[in-house]
């Protein structure tokens, strides 16, 4: 009984430990917008920017051979990550907090642009590698969308060019 006992509280443990390190996320939602208060990383030492926004897309999928078909199901997802995600209060103002959320805006673009590209792909029967493909290069053109974003904004500090994008952003999102 001692044996049994000693296993049951091994797992839980186990169990326990590794709840605790799922990392924190928010997944975008049009009715979501961020305050400093999810930003909830600590700043590294000598850090250049304001603030730094981590968000991510990721997904899930199941693949099934009908008729010599292969029928996809699949979810995609953009995430904030709180902990990753900081700022600094005494340079931080309403505007680069918008910048913050356009961030995260454009990974939610992303990830539809992901989920387009799902549904009118014909999957071979190497799907798992071809799914693999479309979220790397979807990743690689979402991080160069992102630098042209802060090169084009520097960061916030072009206020004319902000608003630009919060408008083009936002107008994305409503298609």
């Amino acid at each position: 009984m001692g044996k049994i006992v000693f296993i049951l509280c091994f797992f839980i443990l186990d169990f326990s430990g590794f709840a605790q390190e799922i990392e924190e996320s928010i997944p975008w939602s049009e009715d979501l917008k961020l305050t400093w208060t999810d930003f909830k990383g600590k700043i590294p030492p000598a850090a250049d920017p304001a603030a730094t926004t981590a968000s991510g897309i990721s997904y899930k999928y199941s693949a099934n051979l009908i008729h010599h078909e292969v029928h996809l199901d699949f979810e995609v997802s953009a995430f904030f990550y709180p902990n990753e995600s900081w700022y600094k209060p005494e340079v931080c103002d309403d505007l680069v907090l918008s910048h913050e959320q356009l961030h995260f805006d454009i990974t939610e673009l992303f990830a539809r642009k992901m989920r387009d590209k799902l549904t009118r792909t014909s999957f071979s029967d190497n799907v798992k590698a071809e799914i693999r493909k479309i979220y790397k290069d979807i990743l690689e053109e979402l991080k160069e969308y992102q630098e042209l974003y802060d090169w084009e904004t520097n960061f916030s500090r072009n206020k004319e060019k902000q608003l630009e994008w919060n408008k083009k952003i936002a107008e994305a999102l409503k298609k």
